[in-house]
C-alpha cells in the first residue's frame, strides 16, 4: 500500500523587490535541495512582493528563510482576502485546532501591520487590529518580546503614482522566519580586505550559490576566481572551495590595488585573507594559476558545483597561454580532426570549454552556474550555449545599460560525460550562433560611444 503524501500547508512568502527575476529560480533551488518542490496557489505573480506557496511542513520553510536572500520572510497563512471581509470570511474558516496553540492564556503576542506603496498613520494601524477582536487571543500583548507574531500584510499594488484608497490583497499570518538579507550587508564588496575590478556584489554572489544549491561539504569550483568573492558566498554554507585563474599577480595578490588612494597592494591582500574576515578560512582548499582552456585535473567527477562569472572582455581581458606562432606549429602538426582554439581566446571559446568541463568534471545532479553578456538587440533563446549532459535550469537577466545586460545561466548535469560528448557542440552547424558573442566587447563600446556622441551633441544646444 503506497503511503500518502504528506498534507502541504499554505505559506505567504514577503519579497525583496530586488533582482525580481532571480527570486523564482533561487526559491525553486532550494526548495529542491530540501527535498521539497516549488507549489504555489494559483498563478504566481512574479513581480509581487507577496507569493502563497505550499511547502509540506514549517521546518523545511524555516531550511528555506535559513538560505534565501531573496526573501525578507515567511508565514503561516491564516487568512487572505481581496477586500476585508473576504480576509475575516478566510479567517473565520481556518481550522481552530490549528490556532490554538498560538493564543493560549499563558503566551504572549504581538500584531505587526506591513503595507506594500502605502504608509498608513498610527491610528489606522490600530483601527485594523482592533478589528481582529473576533479572534480568540486569550493571551498578553507584549510588544517587546513576543512569543508569537502575527502580521497583517496589505498589498496596495505596483504603481506609486496611483495607490487605491483599499487594498488590492490582504494577508494575515503568523511570523515563522526571516531570511539571510543582513548578509548582503556582512559581506558588503566596501568591507572586504582583497577585491578587484570585476568583484561580485554580495547579494549575487549568495544568488549564485542558492541557485547551484550548495550544501555542506560540497566542493565548489571556480575557473576564473580573481579575488575569490564567489567562493566566499559558497564557504558561508558549508562548502569547501577552490579556484583557479590565468592572472598570477590575482591569485598571489601582488601588484596594483583596486581601491582609491592605493597604489599598490598589501602583503595580506589574497584569496585565503578574505576567508579569513570572515572566519571561513578551514573552508578554503586552494587557489591555482592556470588556463581555464588548458584542464589541470585528473579525469572523473570532482565538483559538487562549478561557480564563476568568465571575462567579458570589458573590464578584465580574455586570455589564455600561448602564442599565435605556437598556434601556427600545431596546426603542421595537426591531423585534419583536430579541433582548432585561436590563442585569442574568444567568448564562444571561453563557454565551450565551460560547458564542457562542468560536464566532465560535474557530479551528476550537479550545477553550472554562470554569466553570459549579451547584446540585447540580438539576444534570442538560440544564444544560449547548450550541452547534451547539461540541462538548463534558469535563464534571469541582470541589466547592464540599454542595449547590454548579463544573464545568470544555471544548468545542471543530467546524463554522464562520454568520448563523444567531447566536441558535440560542434555538430550539425549548432556551434555558429555563438559567435555572435565573441563581438560582445566591440558592441559594448558602441553604445557608450554613441551615448557620449550624443551628450555632447545636447550639450552644444
Amino acid at each position: 500500500m503506497a503511503l500518502a503524501a504528506p498534507a502541504l500547508r499554505r505559506y505567504l512568502l514577503l519579497l525583496a523587490q530586488e533582482h525580481l527575476e532571480f527570486r523564482l529560480p533561487e526559491i525553486t533551488s532550494l526548495l529542491s535541495l530540501y527535498g521539497g518542490q516549488f507549489s504555489g496557489e494559483r498563478e504566481i505573480r512574479v513581480n509581487s512582493p507577496f507569493w502563497i506557496l505550499n511547502i509540506p511542513s514549517e521546518e523545511m520553510a524555516r531550511g528555506l528563510m535559513k538560505r534565501t536572500v531573496c526573501a525578507k520572510s515567511i508565514f503561516e497563512l491564516w487568512g487572505h482576502g481581496r477586500s476585508v471581509g473576504e480576509l475575516y470570511a478566510s479567517l473565520k474558516s481556518y481550522p481552530m485546532d490549528k490556532m490554538l496553540p498560538y493564543l493560549q492564556s499563558d503566551s504572549t503576542y504581538k500584531v505587526h501591520i506591513h503595507t506594500f506603496n502605502k504608509t498608513l498613520t498610527q491610528a489606522q494601524k490600530i483601527k485594523k487590529i482592533d478589528a481582529l477582536e473576533f479572534l480568540p487571543f486569550k493571551g498578553k500583548v507584549n510588544l517587546k518580546n513576543p512569543e508569537h507574531i502575527f502580521w497583517i500584510l496589505e498589498d496596495y499594488g505596483m504603481d506609486p503614482n496611483n495607490v487605491p484608497e483599499e487594498p488590492f490583497h490582504l494577508y494575515f499570518g503568523r511570523w515563522i522566519a526571516d531570511g539571510q538579507r543582513e548578509l548582503i550587508e556582512s559581506y558588503s564588496v566596501k568591507k572586504r580586505h582583497f577585491i578587484g575590478n570585476t568583484s561580485m556584489d554580495a547579494c549575487l554572489s549568495f544568488i549564485m550559490a542558492n541557485h547551484g544549491r550548495v550544501k555542506p561539504n560540497d566542493v565548489v569550483y571556480d575557473p576564473f576566481v580573481g579575488t575569490g568573492g564567489l567562493l566566499i558566498s559558497s564557504a558561508h554554507f558549508g562548502a569547501y572551495v577552490c579556484g583557479t585563474d590565468i592572472d598570477y599577480n590575482t591569485i598571489h595578490g601582488l601588484g596594483k590595488a583596486s581601491r582609491k588612494n592605493q597604489k599598490w597592494r598589501g602583503p595580506d591582500e589574497n584569496i585565503r585573507a578574505n576567508l579569513r574576515q570572515y572566519g571561513l578560512e578551514k573552508y578554503y582548499l586552494d587557489a591555482l594559476v592556470s588556463d581555464s582552456s588548458r584542464s589541470i585535473w585528473r579525469k572523473g567527477m570532482l565538483f559538487d558545483a562549478i561557480i564563476t562569472d568568465p571575462p567579458y572582455g570589458i573590464r578584465e581581458a580574455t586570455r589564455r597561454t600561448g602564442s599565435q606562432k605556437e598556434t601556427v606549429k600545431t596546426a603542421e602538426r595537426s591531423t585534419e580532426s583536430h579541433i582548432f582554439v585561436s590563442s585569442n581566446y574568444h567568448l564562444s571559446d571561453i563557454f565551450f570549454d565551460l560547458l564542457k568541463f562542468a560536464a566532465e568534471y560535474l557530479v551528476m545532479g550537479g550545477r553550472l552556474v554562470y554569466w553570459l553578456p549579451i547584446y540585447r538587440p540580438e539576444y534570442t533563446e538560440e544564444i544560449i550555449p547548450r550541452h547534451p549532459c547539461l540541462k538548463l535550469i534558469s535563464n534571469c537577466e541582470q541589466m547592464l545599460s540599454s542595449h547590454t545586460s548579463r544573464r545568470l545561466i544555471t544548468m545542471e548535469k543530467v546524463k554522464e560525460f562520454k568520448d563523444q560528448d567531447q566536441n558535440s557542440y560542434l555538430l550539425d552547424g549548432q556551434y555558429t550562433p555563438y559567435r555572435g558573442h565573441n563581438s560582445f566587447r566591440e558592441k559594448y563600446f558602441s553604445g557608450v560611444t554613441k551615448r557620449i556622441a550624443k551628450e555632447e551633441k545636447d550639450n552644444q544646444k
